[in-house]
């Protein structure tokens, strides 16, 4: 959509792609707005029913955030507001109506370890590494990061992840459950592909599945939940697709 990012959509799946190699895709505060916008932008599209994230070049996914531009931040207020606003734009990709597939192709350290745990999946390139390096730094993740790592691995795990700026291979951190699969050194580009084509259902289905995990990270009353998840259930159940493949089925059996 501009220099600092690409989105190109195939076969129902949108790859969105962060370009800034040069600076091993460190995530300054206009790159930052660029994610936003593009997961705000094609959400209003039906026809996506699977998102991939990735970096530009091999070695980083986002390495954090732009420390060189982010020093002239000093005062508190500045700093409440950029949390807040690359928040919310984190938040586009946790309310993207599919799910989103973070691709780690290399470091997510920081700032960049919060944008994959903001995905709903990862898969990690052997190579790649994972760490939330802020108390290095002197300070916490503000991004929703910590939230999700909290709920994705536990207070105990998550609390010494934090406090000891870890940084995990791709192994550990398939092992720790923050990465759900690793692509094997050889045939990376066969192996991510299959991975996808075997998650990606229609975008109906898909767009039921991310409404649960919108509720599961937002929360709302139980009332709210099930409304939302029988409208959902129903909007597929009456499509085309559901009845095709109803068909194909008794059709197998006989």
């Amino acid at each position: 959509m501009n220099d600092l990012i690409s989105a190109d959509l195939a076969n129902g799946v949108l790859r969105v792609t962060l370009q800034r190699p040069e600076k091993r895709n460190a995530l300054s505060d206009a790159l930052i707005a660029a994610i936003g916008a593009t997961f705000s932008h094609w959400a209003m599209r039906e026809d996506v029913a699977l998102a991939v994230l990735t970096g530009a070049g091999n070695k980083a996914f986002a390495s954090g955030g732009d420390l060189k531009e982010l020093e002239s931040m000093r005062t508190e207020a500045e700093a409440v507001a950029f949390a807040a606003r690359t928040r919310g734009a984190f938040d586009e990709i946790r309310r993207f109506p599919v799910p989103v597939v973070a691709l780690v192709n290399g470091d997510a350290l920081g700032g960049g370890a919060e944008l994959s745990m903001a995905c709903d999946h990862r898969i990690a390139l052997a190579h790649a590494r994972i760490g939330f390096l802020q108390a290095k730094l002197n300070i916490a993740p503000a991004w929703g990061g910590g939230t999700d790592l909290f709920t994705l691995v536990g207070p105990s795990r998550a609390v010494r992840l934090l406090a000891t700026a870890e940084i995990l291979n791709a192994e550990a951190a398939h092992r720790a459950g923050i990465v759900d699969a690793v692509a094997p050194a050889e045939g990376v580009e066969a192996f991510v592909a299959t991975y996808l084509v075997e998650m990606k259902q229609r975008p109906q289905v898909m767009r039921a599945i991310k409404s649960l995990a919108i509720m599961h990270r937002f929360g709302g009353t139980p009332g709210e939940r099930a409304k939302s998840e029988g409208a959902r259930f129903a909007a597929a159940w009456v499509h085309d697709d559901h009845w095709a493949a109803v068909a194909a089925m008794a059709g197998a059996k006989k």
